[in-house]
């Protein structure tokens, strides 16, 4: 098989992803846990999920070296298997991450107002914020998923190579496993579409229904930034290499598959991956246009130590667009200590929902 083609340029490009991405999720991370104030279950979710892509980043210094050793692997089998698998359990870390926020988000859309804002589970004797709970129980299960695909052992192949196509026949079982995970991010994508499309269509119903409501003329924009973002970046980055993997694993435990078709599939799966690589690098990017507060948290920061040599930095905490409702959006009279933009959303529903009320009162 061809492997000059793309050893070079795949060894840059994640040498690229692995710098960006760890400057912008250990800033990211920096924001969430030192600056930003807000203690809801999307921070929760949102510190795990850099935490998931600083481990995938931490994968990718390996693949580099792997490429520009010349596709020769001189640590052994069972790193080969850690650093491969480690690298899509996060992935998949990412992914139902992702899914668990629009989730959160559109429940607390169809709570009309009235969802506790920190829901908690009991847990060894002691009630726990349930997005702890959640992610606790996520990490669990994949560490333990991670066991059996390392020790499990891998069919025979050429010494020396690693994250390269391999022929699955008696360890099949592993191929089947990698079809389940497939479906999983499907159900994940349609999680996300239904959510966002939900949540998109009350803002601009708002919009459009009840104008007199502070900031109502952002909702429409809000939406579609909240709609597009996710979802843009989400399909970008995960669904052609999902849409591509189902033949990549047939062709995995096909036994009359051509070497030429072998190599093309291969080739195509080293590009799919790095659009999958690639939201590392903008899932921090996706953070501060999403949240207000956290985007406000960051240009301060920033403010603060470069204000002097970049005013605008200074300006722009002032200015900082609602990629989710601000407080002055909520009436004085609703307005709750600590409010954060996530919670947001219920509040727009009950503000609707008196407004609608007094509304009729008057008439």
């Amino acid at each position: 098989m061809d492997e000059e083609t793309l050893r070079l340029p795949l060894a840059a490009l994640y040498s690229l992803f692995f710098v960006f991405g760890l400057v912008g999720n250990l800033f990211a991370l920096w924001v969430f846990l030192f600056l930003h104030s807000s203690r809801n279950s999307v921070r929760v979710l949102l510190i795990n999920c850099a935490v998931a892509d600083l481990v995938l980043l931490a994968c990718l210094p390996f693949r580099v070296f792997y490429h520009l050793n010349g596709n020769k692997w001189p640590l052994g089998a069972v790193a080969c298997k850690l650093v491969g698998n480690l690298f899509y359990m996060n992935m998949y870390v990412s992914i139902l991450l992702l899914g668990l926020i629009s989730l959160d988000r559109y429940l607390r859309l169809q709570g009309r107002g009235r969802a506790p804002r920190c829901v908690r589970m009991r847990l060894w004797r002691r009630r726990r914020p349930w997005s702890w709970v959640a992610c606790g129980a996520l990490w669990s299960l994949s560490l333990l998923a991670l066991v059996p695909m390392i020790a499990t052992a891998e069919d025979s192949g050429d010494g020396g190579k690693c994250f390269q196509f391999r022929k699955r026949l008696s360890a099949s079982g592993k191929a089947y496993f990698n079809a389940v995970l497939v479906l999983f991010f499907w159900l994940v994508f349609v999680t996300l579409v239904v959510s966002y499309s939900k949540i998109a269509s009350q803002l601009l119903r708002a919009s459009r229904d009840k104008p007199d409501l502070p900031n109502a003329h952002k909702y429409q924009r809000t939406a579609k930034k909240s709609f597009f973002v996710l979802l843009f970046l989400f399909t970008v980055c995960f669904g052609p290499y999902h849409a591509f993997r189902p033949v990549y694993i047939l062709t995995q435990i096909s036994q009359t598959a051509r070497c030429d078709t072998m190599q093309l599939v291969d080739h195509t799966n080293e590009v799919m991956l790095l659009f999958s690589a690639f939201n590392s690098c903008l899932d921090p990017v996706m953070y501060f246009l999403l949240s207000g507060s956290v985007r406000k948290a960051a240009v301060q920061a920033l403010g603060r130590r470069l204000g002097s040599r970049l005013p605008f930095l200074t300006d722009a905490t002032s200015n900082s667009s609602t990629a989710e409702f601000r407080r002055s959006s909520v009436p004085m009279g609703l307005a709750e200590p600590g409010l954060t933009p996530r919670t947001s959303i219920c509040v727009l529903n009950s503000t609707l929902r008196r407004a609608g009320a007094a509304h009729d009162g008057l008439q």
